[in-house]
């Protein structure tokens, strides 16, 4: 290991000095309702994530990246390339994705549907934590994360680029992208491509875990042109996965995985052969996958002092769960979405700016040639009308609006599924101050309430989803749920140190559940598969919590960082009959545990290299510690304590000048340095067991060991 690391610090770069700067900390901008605003003047909890963070972290996927630099988020996670954002311990369609501001439909209502997205083509993030759906109606409840994809900023009129080639040395993933981009003083382009793989990945206890490879593409095409008075976009994406999910099937005593080989009526455990060593470590995916295409074509349009936005997606889900047919779909659904948004921006009066808009969507999902149908065909028809305004005037900005919202589902008969016609309806609004303190410190206070309408699981589901081996059962009485949450938040921000602190309160009523289904003598509700039932129950919920961040940069240091982050989040059921029962069913479900996180970053430039590589090397030092979960929903073993543990990272980066126009970015990562043999409390993986124990104690599928990875990418 210490000749690894040794290697890690020779030959790994960073291209600039990252020593944050106070100017820039107080420029930093992020998108509001009214388009760019500066963060200090913002009351809502908001974190921003850089290119130059994204283009220094190797994750497996877009949102693990985002987790590594945003104190309260989280994921549950399904493998490696399956994680869906959690936002202080809300997720699932609590949680509102955006790509350039188009909301992402794509059956997030799965445990296992991950976020459709080209994590190579992503520039930067912001992440909204709390409450946001003024701005964007249902589904904004426990926060947004934005995503950014790259736009070229040269305008020289000259052809421009970047290759990137990546390699993860757990489950061998190798990743290619390729961007190509113009831009001059009217027009601009950019057309991306990229395509990972990667096989199964391993750990120390379980080795390498049957089925969780994958093949990734994706293509994008973007361009548009500078108006006198505003701009003109247009935007085409595509996404097409082949996504492994395990089933967690295993020889009782040898504990090597197994696999299916025959259809649900024949299929028993101890009839499924144990998966040879060439098939664990091959990139060839199993016949039981999921293919998922997600397609995108929307335009943005602003003029002046309007700005319009329209959009179409396709999202395409089959998932292959039988044995004997492997080109029949077990589920095969496809979800059309129609997006669209206008807002009005007034001139500015007496040091107030008045926003006003609608955005919403309408979206028909229909059940294709599958023989698995847990949710019904729908059609949905989803919108609101809002205003915003904020008032400033020295040192003080107070910022706030309402919302009203609607939704209509209509589910035709079909399946078996009965015909349904439900109407939602919602008020949202929000109330906030920032106080530029000092010329360091800014204190920021926000109540807001918000609006979800239940989804269409939580509703209508009623069958098995083969991807997440779950079977879902709906309630159609359910009715919308609404937040109210206050923020109080500190931030100050010197030349050499920052801190920041950031408390929350939130209560919601009628907050929607999973909880697994019990028989009458209280033993778990499963199939002869080992498929679960879960059922969603509604009740009254309390989260609080809070999270904090420091970082030391000495300004006579340059390129050295010391800087460490704290979350914690709590959930409570207030459901009467729960009341004083702990684990027994006062706790809510999948609440992410105490976090704590340590980075030290400083330059390394050894003597004999420093006249030939005009700029630092960087090393990386980490630590992540994640406390025991002990406030778990125990009832009908819905979930299981998660001891604590302990994650150290190390790596280096830098910059290699071949010529005056070419250059190599080069970075080097070991993630999970000890190797260490854990299970997250967010991890779907770990419930995956067939057996009531285990041989070795260690029951479930546990989370990757270590990786070393590598990254090259070559601007030109």
């Amino acid at each position: 290991m210490s000749a690894i690391l040794f290697l890690c610090l020779s030959c790994t770069i960073q291209a600039q000095d990252t020593t944050p700067k106070i100017d820039s900390l107080r420029s930093i901008t992020v998108t509001g309702v009214r388009g760019a605003v500066l963060l200090r003047e913002t009351p809502i909890a908001i974190t921003t994530v850089s290119e130059k963070k994204l283009t220094c972290t190797i994750e497996p996927n877009i949102i693990d990246a985002l987790i590594q630099h945003v104190p309260g988020l989280s994921a549950v996670k399904t493998g490696p390339n399956i994680s869906k954002p959690v936002i202080r311990g809300l997720g699932y369609n609590r949680v509102l994705t955006l790509y350039d501001g188009i909301r992402q439909e794509g059956q997030q209502w799965g445990d296992e549907h991950g976020i459709e997205v080209d994590a190579y083509g992503i520039e930067r993030a912001e992440v909204i934590k709390g409450p946001a759906s003024l701005l964007y109606g249902s589904d904004a409840l426990g926060g947004v994360v934005s995503l950014f994809p790259f736009r070229p900023t040269e305008k020289d009129g000259h052809l421009h680029g970047r290759w990137l080639q990546e390699y993860q040395g757990n489950n061998g993933l190798i990743g290619n992208a390729l961007r190509l981009n113009y831009s001059d003083t009217k027009w601009w382009w950019t057309a991306k491509a990229s395509y990972r793989i990667a096989k199964n990945y391993s750990n120390p206890v379980d080795g390498p875990v049957y089925n969780t490879g994958f093949r990734e593409t994706n293509a994008a095409l973007e361009g548009g042109r500078e108006l006198p008075d505003g701009f003109f976009q247009l935007h085409v994406t595509a996404y097409d996965n082949l996504q492994g999910i395990p089933d967690g099937s295993r020889d009782s005593l040898t504990r090597r995985f197994t696999r299916q080989i025959y259809e649900a009526g024949q299929d028993t455990l101890d009839l499924r052969p144990i998966v040879p060593d060439p098939v664990l470590n091959s990139y060839a995916l199993s016949p039981l996958h999921q293919h998922i295409q997600h397609y995108r074509l929307y335009t943005t349009i602003k003029k002046s002092r309007t700005e319009t936005l329209l959009g179409l997606q396709q999202n395409i889900r089959r998932e292959y769960n039988h044995p004997t047919r492997p080109q029949q779909a077990g589920l095969y659904v496809r979800l059309n979405t129609l997006n669209y948004g206008f807002k009005y921006m007034a001139p500015q009066w007496r040091n107030l700016d008045i926003t006003a808009g609608i955005n919403g969507m309408y979206q028909a999902n229909s059940n294709q040639d599958g023989t698995d149908f847990p949710i019904p065909d729908y059609h949905l028809s989803d919108g609101g009308a809002y205003a915003y305004g904020k008032w400033k005037h020295q040192f003080l900005t107070i910022s706030g609006g309402l919302r009203y919202d609607f939704r209509h589902l209509s589910i035709p008969p079909n399946h078996q599924f009965t015909p349904l016609e439900k109407t939602y309806t919602g008020l949202s609004s929000s109330l906030g101050l920032t106080w530029q303190a000092t010329s360091t410190l800014t204190v920021r206070a926000n109540a807001s309430s918000g609006y979800r309408s239940p989804g269409i699981t939580e509703i209508a589901s009623n069958g098995l989803d083969p991807g997440a081996h779950i079977t879902y059962l709906g309630n159609r009485n359910f009715v919308p749920e609404l937040s109210w949450q206050e923020d109080l938040g500190f931030d100050n921000k010197t030349r050499n140190w920052d801190l920041s602190l950031s408390l929350f309160n939130n209560h919601i009523g009628h907050y929607i559940y999973l909880a697994q289904l019990a028989d009458p003598a209280g033993n778990p509700v499963v199939d002869a598969q080992g498929n679960k039932t879960f059922q969603y129950q509604q009740s009254s919920a309390h989260l609080y919590g809070l999270e904090a961040s420091t970082a030391l940069h000495p300004e006579s240091l340059s390129g050295f960082n010391l800087a460490s982050t704290f979350t914690l989040v709590y959930g409570v059921n207030h459901a009467e009959k729960y009341a004083h029962t702990g684990i027994d069913g006062e706790f809510l479900p999948f609440i992410p545990p105490l976090r704590w996180t340590g980075d030290l970053e400083l330059p390394l430039i050894p003597r004999f290299l420093l006249n030939r590589l005009p700029h630092q090397i960087l090393l990386n030092l980490g630590l992540e510690y994640n406390a025991a979960q002990h406030r778990y929903l125990a009832l009908y073993n819905t979930e299981t304590p998660t001891p604590s543990y302990t994650l150290f990272h190390a790596g280096a980066n830098t910059t290699i000048r071949l010529s005056k126009t070419l250059t190599i970015q080069w970075l080097v990562q070991i993630e999970n340095l000890l190797n260490a043999a854990f299970q997250s409390n967010l991890s779907r993986l770990k419930y995956f067991e067939y057996y009531t124990r285990s041989p070795n104690g260690r029951p479930g599928i546990y989370n990757m060991g270590r990786s070393i990875n590598t990254r090259i990418t070559i601007p030109f």
